[in-house]
C-alpha cells in the first residue's frame, strides 16, 4: 500500500487535466488513482477516452492508461476514492462553483485551476512564493461550508505569472503604476496548432476576460486577510492596465511591462532583488518548487520562448531587458510557462504547500 496521497483529476481528459497527469507521474507525495470527466467519457479506459487528443509532448503515463474514467458529476463516488482532487473541469462558471463546493462538502480538498472561485472572498488564490499566508482563510471557508477538512483553493490566471512575481520582488521600491502587454500562447486556450490552424502566422488582439483578470488578480494576491470578516481584501496599489494578445506560440506567455516607482531603484538593485527573491516553497524545498524562482538574463535578445520557457522545468520566471524608460521609470520583458507554472504546475505547488501546512492529509 502506497503512503502517497491518492489524487483525483476532475476534467482529466482536457489539456490542463493531461498536464496534471503528466506532471504527477512519479511525484514523491501524490499518486493519480482516479480520473473523472464528462459523462461521455465515463466508463472508458483513460487511454480510450482521450484517444488521439493527447496533447503533451511526453507519452501518456502507463500508470493511468487503464484507469476507468468516472463521471465527474457523481461527486460522492469520485470523492470516496481519493484524499483530494485537482479541478480542471470545462463547465460554466456557476457549474464549476457548484461542483467544486460539492466536492469540498464531501470533506475532499479541491485545488482548482479554474477561475470560478478566484473572487470568492474566503477562497485563497495563491502563488506559493508570494502569498502562502492566504491559505489561512481556509479556516473561515470551512466554517461557511460546514466541513472539517474539505475546502477549495485556487491558483491565479496564467497571464499574470510573467510579471506579478517580478513586481512582488520589487515591492520595497513601491511600484504604483504598471502598463503590461501579454503575448499569450495558444495552449492557454487549450489548443495546439493542429486544433487551431488559423493561428499559424496570425495574431488575435483579444482574449475574452483576460485583460480584467490580468489587471485585478495581482491585487488580490497582494491583499490581506480581514480577520473580522474572514475574507481576503485586495490591495489597492499598484494600478495595472493591460492588453492581452494571442500569438502563434504553443507554450509560454511573454509580458512587456512598464513600471513607475515611488522610490527610485537602480538597475543593479532591480536585478539583485530578482535574483534574491524566494519564498516558502524554496525554504521547504517543496518537490515542484524551482530552486531559483526568477532568473535575470543579460542578453538583449532574451528571454525567448524557444530557449527559456522550460526554465526550472517550466516552474521559473525568466526576465530580461530591464532598462530605463522615457515616460515610465523602468521597463522589462518577462516569460513564464503558461500550462506549467501558469496552470497545472502552479496548482501542484499549491497542493504541496497545503500538504506542508497540514491542510491536505490522508482521509
Amino acid at each position: 500500500m502506497s503512503d502517497k496521497l491518492k489524487v483525483g483529476i476532475l476534467g482529466g481528459t482536457g489539456m490542463v487535466g493531461q498536464r496534471f497527469i503528466s506532471l504527477l507521474e512519479n511525484h514523491p507525495w501524490f499518486e493519480v488513482t482516479t480520473i473523472a470527466a464528462s459523462p461521455r467519457s465515463a466508463g472508458q479506459r483513460y487511454e480510450d477516452a482521450v484517444g488521439d487528443r493527447w496533447k503533451m509532448t511526453t507519452p501518456m503515463p502507463e500508470s493511468v492508461k487503464n484507469i476507468i474514467v468516472k463521471n465527474v458529476n457523481e461527486v460522492e463516488s469520485v470523492a470516496s476514492e481519493v484524499d483530494f482532487v485537482f479541478s480542471a473541469v470545462d463547465m460554466t462558471k456557476d457549474e464549476i462553483k457548484a461542483i467544486e463546493e460539492a466536492y469540498a462538502k464531501t470533506e475532499t480538498p479541491v485545488v482548482s485551476n479554474n477561475s470560478a472561485h478566484r473572487w470568492t472572498p474566503d477562497v485563497p488564490m495563491v502563488v506559493p512564493e508570494i502569498n502562502p499566508e492566504h491559505m489561512n482563510v481556509i479556516e473561515y471557508q470551512k466554517k461557511r461550508l460546514g466541513t472539517t477538512r474539505g475546502f477549495v483553493a485556487v491558483k491565479p490566471n496564467c497571464s499574470i505569472q510573467s510579471y506579478a512575481p517580478v513586481l512582488t520582488a520589487w515591492k520595497e521600491f513601491e511600484p504604483y503604476e504598471v502598463v503590461a502587454t501579454t503575448y499569450q500562447a495558444i495552449s492557454g486556450a487549450g489548443k495546439t496548432f493542429k486544433d487551431w490552424p488559423e493561428m499559424v502566422e496570425n495574431i488575435i488582439p483579444y482574449i475574452g476576460g483576460e485583460e480584467e483578470k490580468s489587471e485585478k488578480e495581482p491585487l488580490r494576491i497582494w491583499g490581506h486577510i480581514d480577520e473580522a470578516k474572514g475574507e481576503i481584501v485586495p490591495a489597492t496599489s499598484p494600478k495595472i492596465t493591460c492588453q492581452c494578445i494571442r500569438v502563434p506560440v504553443l507554450n509560454g506567455h511573454t509580458a512587456a511591462v512598464f513600471v513607475k516607482f515611488k522610490k527610485q531603484p537602480t538597475k543593479e538593485q532591480l536585478i539583485e532583488a530578482l535574483k534574491n527573491f524566494s519564498g516558502v516553497p524554496q525554504e521547504l524545498k517543496l518537490p515542484s518548487a524551482p530552486k531559483q524562482f526568477i532568473q535575470y538574463m543579460e542578453e538583449d535578445n532574451r528571454p525567448q520562448v524557444q530557449l527559456d520557457v522550460d526554465y526550472e522545468n517550466g516552474m521559473g520566471v525568466s526576465v530580461g531587458r530591464i532598462r530605463e524608460d522615457s515616460i515610465y521609470d523602468w521597463k522589462f520583458v518577462g516569460l513564464s510557462h503558461n500550462t506549467v507554472r501558469g496552470a497545472a504546475g502552479g496548482a501542484v505547488l499549491c497542493a504541496e504547500l497545503l500538504k506542508a501546512q497540514g491542510y491536505i492529509t490522508k482521509k
